[in-house]
């Protein structure tokens, strides 16, 4: 019993939450990242020469006991000369004793293939820390040396590798998190088994139709892959009308189907949210997921 609340341990903190689906998945999801691509691939920073600060806060299976919450503050945007793209983002993933932080900052190349196709090339890193509250864990053993651990922490470094390939109507690429593939090692625990870091790979495309009456849509196409558990389809659209208001939808296989809403001021403040329709077998037991997205765009003078 002893090893085995050890592993627990680890994998609390490895992998999160008691979903099939979501137990490898040790990246944040969201159901807005279409609006805010450069979290989930950093080579989007600086393809659209401007600058963009976007919050995201996003609370998961909302009901349930100890539900994850997930916030996030990123900032991307073109260097001086508009060629390339810097970017940085902070996220804390919370869920139940459990807590990951993560910290990247990132460099884009973005170079122009011919007249129609342009190509960007990016690299992140920064550091990530897990951390597990021992003291509102329950041991069996009471004498297991982790049951009088407190709160366990650890600190590693943290890299991820993206490309895409780009215009003003479409868009394709891919990104590679995890790419250190760490192992989750906490001091006053000895054993590590189960604990390192799954591989995580995403391809993406999208493109934008534009419609009659000031109507644009941009559906899109993710396909995310964890090692140990079933490949993940996501696919979905949002209509923008006038670039004021959109409304949209997207469904992930084996997780949820998502409801989309937001408006833009003055086209440079914006405020998204989407609900999330609980479609695996956790429905029984969750009110569904809430996310708010909060974006400001600038240009730099």
């Amino acid at each position: 019993m002893k090893i085995f609340f050890k592993h627990i341990i680890i994998l609390a903190g490895a992998v999160c939450i008691s979903c099939s689906s979501y137990l490898a998945q040790q990246i944040p999801v969201y159901s807005q990242f279409f609006m805010n691509k450069y979290t989930q691939n950093p080579a989007f920073a600086g393809m659209d020469h401007l600058y963009s600060v976007t919050s995201n806060h996003r609370y998961q299976w909302v009901g349930m006991r100890d539900y994850p919450r997930t916030y996030t503050l990123s900032l991307n945007g073109p260097t001086k000369d508009l060629k390339n793209g810097i970017g940085a983002f902070l996220y804390t993933d919370n869920v139940g004793p459990t807590r990951r932080t993560g910290l990247q900052a990132s460099y884009a190349y973005h170079m122009q293939i011919n007249d129609k196709i342009n190509v960007s090339l990016s690299l992140s890193g920064g550091l990530i820390e897990w951390k597990i509250d021992g003291n509102r864990l329950t041991f069996t053993d009471q004498n297991d040396p982790a049951a009088s651990s407190g709160i366990m922490r650890t600190i590693m470094p943290d890299a991820k590798f993206g490309f895409l390939f780009y215009n003003d109507k479409w868009h394709a690429g891919g990104a590679a998190p995890n790419l250190l593939q760490n192992k989750i090692k906490f001091k006053d625990v000895s054993t590590t088994a189960g604990s390192k870091l799954e591989d995580h790979y995403f391809i993406h495309g999208g493109y934008d139709f534009i419609l009659p009456y000031d109507l644009v849509a941009d559906p899109y196409i993710l396909l995310r892959y964890v090692s140990s558990v079933p490949l993940q389809l996501e696919f979905g659209s949002k209509v923008t009308w006038k670039n004021l208001a959109w409304a949209g939808f997207s469904y992930r296989t084996g997780d949820a189907i998502s409801m989309l809403f937001g408006y833009t001021h003055k086209e440079y403040l914006s405020f998204g949210y989407s609900y999330d329709f609980t479609t695996s077998n956790l429905r029984n037991y969750s009110g569904g997921s809430h996310e708010l997205l909060f974006r400001i765009l600038f240009q730099r003078h």
